[in-house]
């Protein structure tokens, strides 16, 4: 019922859009009170649920785009991205689904982006980056923003992010290979944790000069990154990543 001019229309968030509800409010029919008739954006992200994780709006048994006006009395169904349903038939609230393997991520991420990159993800990242530079990349080249600040995914210009749910970089690298559905993707060893650039095979005559006498004495095959020139070698340092790697996909 509405009060004067209070309108009221009845929301129900569905699956991992409940991380972002109060406890209390999860999981069920929350009532949101409103005047005139705002975006259905508006009261999404005000019920604190950033817009990118959204990828379908149900208003009274339609689907519906962003662009809709919120109405008195209306039933809203608000469902996450789905990576792996064809909802082609409805209204979707991007232009494609999130199939994207470039990402961008917040300054907090740096262990996380280091883990990307040894799985041969292409993945933005440095400890200056500012949030609007991170929404400028995002909405100038297509990458999903990774982040633990969602306020990073409220502006309406981005439309591909995602809040990590997990604080530690090995349960985040499994999050988002699974949310993405990436673990086919995955191409060990062709990124430079460093800069993000690729990794290229290099004759040893190119780089000897750089090399320790020991290093060159033990090792044939040589790479190196495109971008900062950076020498990689297949030394224990590697028989220590190809275990991290093997730890990090066990669960994928």
């Amino acid at each position: 019922m509405s009060t004067g001019n209070e309108h009221q229309a009845q929301f129900r968030f569905y699956e991992e859009l409940n991380d972002f509800r109060p406890p209390a409010q999860r999981k069920t029919t929350t009532t949101y009170r409103f005047f005139g008739t705002p975006g259905i954006k508006d009261p999404i992200e005000a019920l604190g649920v950033p817009h990118t994780e959204v990828e379908l709006i149900v208003v009274n048994g339609q689907s519906v785009g962003f662009d809709y006006r919120l109405q008195n009395g209306d039933r809203v169904a608000v469902y996450p991205v789905f990576e792996s349903l064809d909802v082609t038939p409805l209204v979707r609230l991007r232009d494609a689904p999130l199939r994207a393997t470039a990402f961008v991520l917040d300054v907090n991420l740096g262990k996380l982006a280091r883990r990307l990159r040894m799985l041969g993800f292409d993945s933005l990242y440095r400890n200056d980056y500012t949030d609007a530079q991170i929404a400028d990349i995002s909405v100038a080249t297509g990458r999903v923003i990774l982040t633990r600040d969602r306020r990073l995914l409220y502006p309406s210009r981005v439309t591909h992010g995602y809040w990590l749910r997990a604080t530690d970089p090995d349960a985040q690298v499994r999050e988002v290979l699974t949310r993405f559905d990436l673990s086919r993707q995955v191409r060990p060893f062709h990124r430079c944790l460093d800069c993000n650039g690729f990794i290229e095979p290099v004759p040893k005559t190119e780089i000897a000069a750089q090399l320790q006498p020991l290093t060159k004495k033990y090792y044939a095959e040589f790479y190196r990154c495109s971008d900062c020139q950076k020498v990689y070698w297949q030394g224990s340092h590697y028989e220590h990543m190809q275990r991290k790697l093997g730890a990090l996909l066990e669960r994928n």
